[in-house]
């Protein structure tokens, strides 16, 4: 079954919406590149549609009713935004759910060292990634580094265009004979994804005495390092120690680009998964007094299995479902049951847009591609659907229909040629409530690399589809 270009349904009127559509998702990207930054732009965002506040609702005994709109954050790294529908959410709820994390290089707790005149940051890097891609990169630090006496300190170095960048070391390909011989997955070992950071020594002191204290000797011989501390002091007024309790990321510097001759694309880090993340949300800030409850759920710790207090696996998002029914006079466990169990939704998350590159890896017919809109995955897993949810015939057959209903331009397919492909999102474990859940995104070449590739009607499907569905679902 041929799927249509979506371009071509778009007269010049139209081609401009998607464009200034993918505008405000460029910028977006750019400037949110952990789910630290995701959540924080989020807020902005919601508060200036009226979002409200839902610890403050539940401080002040407030009460909730059809119309009112809120949000609650979980940890600065997760966030849920509720529209109250008219019709009670023991009916269920349409939610739009993605994550906001993306595969990065994250410093160490103990990370500055100095070695022969030079000073770097041991890291860990954080979901699945080539290694190797990651060297010779123009590179940025962001984070945040708390402090002891409760006050925390963001740290951005690398994105404005006086600001310098770090980076990752590859060999030299003259010395590189022995390095070019080993398997792609030990090219570059993760051990050695040291980030350089600086070479310039402090200033000398001026008594050049010879000392016998032992840590005047250290630090006479890290005079780099010492000028690096020196240089975080005066800016951020943190100390080697405060990496301590510290989160800082390591991501490509610059903001995502318009791509290929006609602008029809964006390359840019972490399209996996604010390609969808940026659309639910702005979906649902635009939906208005809806019919059953909307909810918008972005979480953090996708990349890692979806573990932890901010990961999907948490009990966040029940639990915000419990206070706002309570907020709204509807609580009882056995109807926050019901709701969970009569609720449908779309997991947003990213699938492989052919590439004729690497045409093999794809069954063809069962393939996503750019230009076909946004990609409908009826499961996900790998070896024999393993691990995925697998969404029932008659929930496609409905959302089929809302699709076509509100002329969004839609494809199927699968992630990569059976026992060859496969992956993981958050679908299944939202489907554990018994709840009606599809895996729906945004088709992406160069997944996971540090800079990756969408269509940008593709995005702009992908929106007009999260609408659709917190409408008529």
């Amino acid at each position: 079954m041929e799927r249509k270009n979506a371009w071509e349904k778009y007269d010049e009127s139209g081609k401009k919406d998607v464009f200034e559509f993918s505008e405000k998702y460029r910028k977006f990207i750019s400037s949110c590149k952990t789910e630290r930054e995701c959540v924080k732009e989020s807020v902005e965002l919601a508060k200036a549609a009226g979002y409200k506040d839902l610890y403050e609702v539940i401080k002040n005994n407030e009460t909730l009713s059809a119309g009112d709109k809120v949000y609650a954050v979980n940890m600065n790294k997760a966030i849920v935004l509720f529209s109250i529908g008219k019709k009670p959410m023991e009916e269920g709820l349409n939610i739009l759910g993605a994550h906001i994390d993306s595969p990065r290089l994250d410093i160490k707790q103990n990370p500055l060292y100095e070695d022969n005149g030079l000073v770097l940051m041991d890291t860990h890097y954080y979901g699945g990634i080539k290694k190797y891609q990651w060297v010779a990169l123009p590179l940025a630090l962001h984070g945040v580094v708390a402090l002891k006496d409760g006050t925390s300190v963001e740290v951005c170095i690398g994105e404005k265009e006086d600001d310098p960048v770090v980076g990752v070391s590859d060999l030299l390909i003259h010395l590189a004979s022995e390095q070019m011989t080993k398997k792609a997955d030990k090219v570059v070992e993760g051990e050695d994804l040291n980030v350089l950071v600086g070479s310039m020594p402090a200033a000398k002191k001026t008594d050049d005495s010879d000392s016998e204290n032992n840590q005047d000797v250290k630090e006479e011989k890290e005079r780099v390092k010492a000028n690096i501390l020196s240089l975080l002091k005066e800016k951020y007024g943190i100390e080697e120690e405060d990496f301590l309790s510290a989160e800082l990321c390591v991501v490509p510097a610059g903001p995502a680009r318009d791509y290929g001759f006609d602008k029809s694309m964006i390359m840019g880090y972490g399209h996996d998964d604010k390609v969808c993340a940026y659309p639910s949300l702005i979906a649902q800030l635009e939906s208005v007094k809806p019919e059953k409850t909307s909810v918008c759920i972005l979480v953090d710790k996708e990349e890692i299995g979806s573990v932890g207090a901010t990961g999907m696996h948490s009990r966040f998002f029940e639990n915000m479902v419990a206070e706002v029914m309570d907020r709204c006079g509807q609580y009882s466990e056995l109807k926050l049951r019901r709701t969970l169990t009569n609720s449908c939704m779309l997991s947003s998350d990213v699938n492989s847009a052919f590439d004729p590159n690497y045409a093999n890896v794809n069954e063809k017919k069962n393939t996503a591609y750019f230009g076909k809109g946004v990609v409908f995955m009826k499961y996900t897993g790998s070896r024999g659907k393993s691990g995925s949810n697998d969404a029932s015939a008659e929930y496609i057959g409905k959302l089929r229909k809302i699709m076509d209903d509100n002329n969004v331009s839609f494809q199927t397919a699968e992630l990569g040629r059976v026992d060859l492909g496969g992956g993981g999102t958050i679908a299944y474990i939202l489907a554990n409530y018994g709840m009606n859940v599809i895996d729906s995104g945004v088709g992406v070449q160069n997944m996971h690399a540090p800079y990756e590739v969408i269509s940008k009607v593709d995005l702009y499907e992908a929106y007009k589809s999260y609408k659709a569905f917190l409408k008529d679902a």
